[in-house]
């Protein structure tokens, strides 16, 4: 059977209802099934993940932002994290038996319904970008949906697919950015602090675009971060009165979640400062989690590895980590 998997990012994670009333047009679709849904207040924000038929979790994915952009006001949204539109990103993975071409086919298919049908401003991204400075989400995201006004005036930010104003439509919706990419791990670490410098400071050093300082002759230079496809940033937790640096692991073979804690921890322990744990935003792979339990224990079996990864990661601090429903292979049942 061909699976792939959707990993729609919608701007509410506070009202409830809201976020059920999103969820529901996904679970009506047949052939789909939903994984997993992670909301949190401070980032104002909902992961969704699910999988199935590549047909029909393109059409889960349409009721889905069309549901979005019926319940969510993007003119009154606040939150945390950096966000475009009401669906704010729609990624298409490759899970079983089906080809990167073919997640890119549906991701460029969705773009152009979304837009034409549902009038909503749509960039591509990832793999299906048509444009290539608009590969990266923090590229195409920069201003966030304050910005849009302007943006959408300037043709080299015109959408790809929908309408290149802001009109009284768009700013209720927003834009959406919908593409194709690998497997990406949302990963973030927990900080004994509630100093947003210090998080954002450490995401400086340990992302892989790095920082700009200025040199000895006045010139800004791009500093290199310490680890490999992985974007970071800082973000203060008021619930919880800690900050995190949260991350996207863009391939976790390259740069896996222990690699990034125990650099983070490194980091963090130079400023003085305590890591407490970490969390995993939608679900992980599982190949993810024996890498790090190999690296934290000698344990023979899967069981015992998860077990130790879970253990040095501090995968319970927050969001209480249960692997039947966070690693991906055993939602799907692919053991």
């Amino acid at each position: 059977m061909k699976i792939i998997e959707c990993v729609p990012n919608f701007s509410e994670g506070r009202d409830a209802r809201k976020i059920a009333r999103i969820t529901g047009e996904i679970e009506k679709v047949k052939g789909v099934t939903l994984l997993n849904v992670e909301s949190d207040a401070d980032y104002n924000r909902t992961v969704v993940t699910f999988a199935g038929k590549p047909e029909a979790v393109k059409d889960a994915a349409f009721y889905a932002i069309e549901m979005a952009a019926e319940v969510i006001d993007m003119s009154h949204h606040k939150g945390a994290h950096p966000r475009i539109g009401a669906t704010d990103v729609c990624p298409f993975v490759p899970v079983s038996n089906v080809t990167m071409y073919e997640c890119v086919q549906i991701a460029r298919t969705l773009g152009k319904e979304v837009g034409e049908w549902l009038g909503i401003p749509v960039y591509l991204y990832g793999e299906a970008a048509m444009i290539s400075v608009r590969r990266l989400l923090p590229d195409i995201r920069k201003g966030e949906y304050e910005s849009l006004p302007e943006r959408l005036k300037d043709e080299k930010w015109w959408p790809d697919y929908g309408p290149a104003e802001f009109n009284e439509n768009v700013k209720r919706t927003g834009a959406t950015v919908i593409g194709a990419r690998e497997f990406l791990v949302a990963y973030n670490v927990n900080l004994d602090t509630q100093d947003i410098q210090i998080a954002n400071k450490i995401s400086g050093i340990v992302r892989t675009s790095g920082i700009v300082k200025i040199n000895e002759k006045g010139e800004k230079v791009r500093v290199p971060g310490l680890l490999k496809l992985v974007q970071a940033m800082g973000v203060h937790l008021k619930e919880h009165n800690i900050t995190q640096v949260s991350m996207n692991l863009l391939n976790y073979k390259v740069t896996p979640p222990h690699v990034a804690f125990e650099d983070v921890k490194k980091q963090a322990g130079k400023l003085g400062v305590r890591v407490t744990g970490s969390e995993v935003v939608g679900l992980i792979p599982k190949e993810a989690l024996l890498a790090a339990g190999r690296f934290y224990s000698k344990e023979p079996s899967e069981e015992k590895l998860i077990a130790a990864a879970m253990e040095g990661l501090g995968l319970s601090q927050l969001n209480k980590f249960i692997p039947e429903k966070k690693v991906i292979e055993y939602m799907l049942e692919l053991r």
